[in-house]
């Protein structure tokens, strides 16, 4: 039905366009103008009219449905937040996050912030001792590694960036970056400034650096960020859900 309305629009108003030309010209040459031409000018505008008011009622009326199914799955999703047990859908645990999310979501923040030299193309399985968990390990190079220990349910339990360098000296360069993308990863609503303060938080920024057994940590939202060395040449940044 809308195409028929749009139909109508179209043709009567290019029709009506074509006749009003014509009347122009006549009066312009000094001939008198036929009653046909007013006549078919006039209905023309309302065949318009009549296309134009269709199409916009239709239109209406299609976004309302739109909306109105919006509102109605906006409510169905509420009602299964509040009753979680008739949802088949299962949170992950731990950091309430996938794998692939997690590497989407560090890529993401890459991306946006220009965080140049850290990208992951894809996170290896190791095995991994511990009983019910499995490790996903990516080595960015000889100095900074990266292990994201999951779940039995395959989601994220815990994330640790080490890294490898003199620590008597300030911890700078791909290192400290690398944390702050960590950070941005696991807060959706987080900017840059708001990774620089828990950096701060933490204490990495104004750390006595000829302390050899530094272990700062900051809690936020609910999850621990810890920085801790463990010797003169290893130094760890570990994220995990709060004790």
């Amino acid at each position: 039905m809308q195409y028929l309305f749009t139909t109508l629009f179209i043709l009567g108003f290019i029709t009506f366009v074509v006749f009003v030309v014509l009347m122009i010209l006549s009066i312009r040459k000094g001939n008198r103008l036929p009653i046909r031409y007013i006549f078919l000018t006039t209905a023309c505008f309302v065949i318009a009219l009549i296309g134009l008011y269709g199409t916009l009622t239709l239109s209406s009326n299609s976004t309302q449905s739109e909306i109105d199914q919006a509102v109605e799955h906006e409510s169905s999703d509420a009602t299964t937040e509040k009753n979680p047990e008739t949802s088949p859908q299962i949170k992950p645990s731990g950091l309430h996050m996938t794998t692939d999310e997690f590497q989407n979501k560090f890529n993401g923040a890459v991306g946006k912030y220009r965080l140049n030299g850290l990208s992951i193309t894809r996170l290896d399985m190791k095995d991994s001792s511990e009983q019910g968990t499995g490790t996903f390990e990516y080595v960015f190079n000889d100095e900074l590694r990266l292990v994201v220990v999951v779940n039995a349910d395959e989601s994220v339990q815990e994330i640790r960036l080490y890294g490898t360098g003199d620590t008597s000296e300030p911890t700078g360069g791909i290192f400290l970056t690398g944390i702050a993308t960590l950070i941005l990863t696991t807060n959706n609503e987080y900017t840059y400034n708001d990774a620089q303060d828990v950096i701060q938080d933490i204490g990495i920024l104004d750390r006595d650096v000829n302390q050899p057994d530094f272990d700062g940590r900051t809690i936020r939202n609910g999850l621990e960020y810890r920085f801790s060395i463990q010797d003169s040449d290893h130094s760890t940044f570990e994220i995990n859900v709060e004790k």
